[in-house]
């Protein structure tokens, strides 16, 4: 039992090893029986039939991007299938809701499914991972989707660093974004502030006037953590003894913004002769996502 008085459910197979061993597994099962009954496989099911899901972590669909896959499912056909779950007589989407929307554009009747009995927190889940995985969301996204895990399902944040095969500081830094005024995530969601933007202006005291003057004069990440921090109230100046020379600032700010794409510790050693950038790993999961984006392999 849990701490709130529900049972502790065994997570499926899949989740903590990546959404393409979860399809790998569901692929090789069986498809629906000669009955009808929905059982979990793979199956093509009336696009009519299917709706989204109302938590999906995703909200933003990129216009062109939507258009092209359209395109080319009207030519070559929906190539992996939708992830659903059967609910309300119909099937709900887990996973694959892009793909669902430029199937509609492309006026076909069907798509290929996998079904999966997933509940509602497994369903949060696996969304969160085929998202993440495939680099859909943006830092607002997921940090709700974080967020959300957290409140209404009771996850740690350690324990969704491991889900998705991150830091736990990396949760912790996404879910402090969820503090700045609803202006400023709205831009950070358009894209019009990276998260290294907003992770600058998380503790500043007028985050929304700094914003305004980050997207006007077009300010790099380094540049708006220099405007944060001119921005605060002015500290005193006392005669101090001379203190070893300070870290480079642009090469923490390079650690930060390489550490929020891999979502881990980053640490870069810089000389006039050359360097070298660490990547922390905590497990295998971890190091197995660092190579496939090394050698771009589809993850």
């Amino acid at each position: 039992m849990s701490g709130d008085g529900t049972s502790v459910r065994k997570r499926p197979g899949g989740l903590g090893r990546g959404l393409s061993a979860l399809l790998g597994e569901v692929e090789r099962e069986a498809p629906v029986a000669a009955d009808g009954q929905r059982q979990q496989g793979v199956q093509s099911v009336a696009i009519a039939a299917i709706h989204p899901h109302p938590g999906q972590p995703r909200r933003h669909f990129d216009e062109t991007a939507l258009e092209e896959l359209a395109q080319s499912i009207a030519v070559r056909g929906v190539l992996q299938p939708i992830l659903v779950r059967p609910h309300d007589g119909g099937y709900q989407i887990i996973a694959g809701e892009r793909r669902w929307r430029a199937a509609q554009r492309a006026h076909l009747h069907e798509v290929p499914v996998i079904v999966r009995a997933f509940d509602d927190v497994e369903t949060l889940e696996v969304a969160l991972i085929e998202n993440i995985q495939r680099q859909d969301l943006n830092a607002i996204e997921e940090a709700e989707a974080y967020q959300r895990l957290i409140t209404d399902y009771g996850h740690s944040q350690e324990a969704l660093g491991k889900l998705v095969h991150k830091s736990r500081s990396h949760v912790a830094n996404l879910v402090r974004l969820l503090d700045l005024p609803e202006p400023v995530r709205n831009d950070v969601s358009t894209g019009a502030l990276s998260m290294g933007h907003a992770r600058a202006l998380v503790t500043a005291k007028n985050p929304m006037v700094l914003a305004r003057q980050i997207i006007d004069r077009g300010l790099s990440v380094r540049e708006t953590e220099q405007l944060a921090r001119d921005a605060r109230a002015p500290r005193q100046r006392t005669a101090t003894p001379a203190k070893p020379a300070a870290p480079d600032e642009d090469i923490q700010s390079l650690e930060r913004q390489i550490g929020d794409l891999l979502g881990l510790k980053v640490t870069i050693a810089h000389s006039d002769d050359g360097g070298s950038v660490t990547l922390r790993y905590a497990n295998l999961d971890q190091l197995d996502m660092i190579c496939q984006r090394l050698s771009g392999e589809a993850i």
